[in-house]
């Protein structure tokens, strides 16, 4: 992730400045509102309420602050007023949130340098068509082995073991960037 430029005030950021920001913060995003929604469509739905929250309220950002951390601050505000409107509970207290907060940080890139969740995309890249169908299909599209492997149109055992292959290869790769 690139960090704020400063080069602009907030109320002159165009769309084009908004969505390459988007970008940069997407995948960490989806991950928090994830640990925090506990199911896949939830999250995707806090995710999108928070980018629309944040375009709305663009020009009250102060450019001082983190970005990413404006943004996580919308999506728990976000989850909490949905668990209010149906009634269900915050999973999480304050210092579960204070906890999981300093694990963004370490996730995510900061002060120039490459967070962990930019690594594991590189070493994405890097693997075999095969292996990376496999990781797409359980983590991305969050479907089971069986879905998957039909998905795929390959067995399951074949899959399993396509995903086994594919999480030492990133584990590996990950290991040896640091």
């Amino acid at each position: 992730m690139k960090p704020l430029a400063v080069a602009y005030s907030p109320s002159d950021m165009d769309r084009t400045q908004f969505s390459e920001l988007i970008r940069d913060h997407h995948q960490p995003l989806l991950a928090y509102a994830r640990v925090l929604a506990g199911h896949p469509e939830r999250a995707r739905e806090l995710v999108q309420d928070t980018f629309v929250a944040a375009w709305q309220a663009v020009g009250r950002f102060d450019i001082t602050r983190d970005f990413g951390s404006w943004l996580r601050g919308i999506v728990r505000n976000k989850w909490r007023e949905d668990c209010r409107k149906h009634r269900r509970e915050d999973l999480l207290g304050d210092a579960e949130m204070a906890g999981l907060e300093e694990a963004i940080r370490t996730w995510s890139a900061h002060d120039g340098q490459e967070g962990l969740l930019d690594r594991l995309a590189d070493c994405r890249s890097k693997l075999p068509k095969s292996l990376s169908l496999a990781v797409h299909a359980y983590y991305d599209e969050d479907r089971d082995g069986e879905s998957a492997s039909i998905a795929l149109g390959i067995p399951t055992p074949t899959f399993r073991k396509r995903l086994e292959r594919a999480r030492t290869a990133l584990r590996h790769c990950l290991e040896s960037a640091n």
